[in-house]
């Protein structure tokens, strides 16, 4: 599937058995012990640099209805927004929720939490999906690092099931629908290494969260009148083709902090493909002692194939590799 032009490659099976556990658990078992498959997966030749994957596992919270670990060129992520997205049509489409028009609930426990996604159905078919996140909440604001080849750049980190550096493109030089998307990402790994080295992290439920895992560069706008463009890029300089779901989370907290955005007020959010994703607040919260924010985002996801892959003894480039 993808998800506002983002990849989501879902494993429906071929995967050894994964030990009973919580959810983190499970990710390290996995990051562990198979990441062969997620590499064969994820690269060349039947991927590439910029593939997403999720592999459904058993749930082990109460209530969940599909759990789901989440991968890509670098690892494993606590939280993808682009694929609960289309992982809710796809529960509704393969029967593993019970269906309810005009809007079904399909509970995912993620590795940041459980996310309740909301289904539109029409007639037995499945539509446009909306997602409750885990609580959202600004980390630290207008923070500040000097880069060698941008100078001092002003950002906000906020987390939004997973954390980001959010900082205006404009700093950098840099303007969307001008500049090449390989700026974008240049300006973006380097407020991301410099971020990682010199601001620790720290996450209230527990420490396998408390990671940077990208940064988000903005057109500077608040999504009011007109949709606000951002890029996304995480991981080891991957490029997210929608708004980032969990990107969206995360600057709709940072702007409810920042008093720039008011209870229930929608915000729409453009990829640099165009796409687009709609954000708000649906209610406040706490994140142990921080002010958070339960986020509503909303997009489209959208059918695009089914494939089956193996690997052929002797193909060594077949256990994946990735040039760029």
């Amino acid at each position: 599937m993808h998800t506002g032009g983002e990849p989501i490659r879902i494993v429906t099976g071929g995967y050894p058995p994964i030990p009973k556990g919580t959810i983190l658990e499970k990710r390290a078992w996995v990051r562990d012990n198979l990441d062969h498959l997620r590499r064969m997966l994820m690269f060349e030749p039947r991927g590439h640099y910029d593939m997403y994957g999720a592999l459904l596992v058993e749930p082990d919270l109460p209530g969940a209805d599909i759990a789901v670990l989440f991968m890509h060129n670098e690892g494993y992520s606590t939280m993808c927004g682009h694929a609960v997205i289309a992982l809710g049509r796809y529960a509704v489409d393969q029967g593993l929720v019970a269906i309810r028009e005009p809007l079904t609930t399909v509970n995912i426990e993620c590795p940041c939490g459980m996310v309740a996604a909301s289904v539109e159905v029409k007639d037995g078919k499945s539509g446009a999906v909306s997602f409750e996140s885990v609580p959202a909440f600004l980390f630290e604001a207008g923070r500040s690092v000097c880069l060698e080849r941008y100078g001092s750049i002003i950002f906000d980190i906020a987390y939004g099931g997973a954390f980001y550096a959010l900082a205006d493109c404009r700093q950098f030089g840099l303007e969307f629908g001008r500049d090449r998307a390989r700026d974008f990402v240049d300006a973006a790994s380097a407020l991301t290494e410099k971020v990682k080295l010199e601001i620790p992290l720290f996450h209230p439920d527990h420490d396998d969260l408390a990671f940077l895992y990208g940064s988000i560069l903005t057109d500077g706008g608040d999504g009011s009148s007109q949709p606000t463009r951002n890029v996304c890029v995480f991981a080891e300089a991957e490029v997210d083709r929608s708004p980032t779901g969990s990107g969206v989370t995360a600057r709709v907290a940072a702007m409810h902090a920042k008093c720039e955005l008011g209870l229930g007020e929608p915000r729409t959010f453009e990829s640099i493909v165009g796409s687009l994703f709609t954000g708000s607040v649906a209610r406040t919260t706490k994140a142990g002692a921080y002010d958070a924010v339960i986020a509503r985002v909303g997009g489209r996801a959208f059918y695009s194939g089914k494939a089956e892959y193996w690997r052929e003894e002797g193909d060594e480039l077949g256990r994946g590799f990735l040039v760029r």
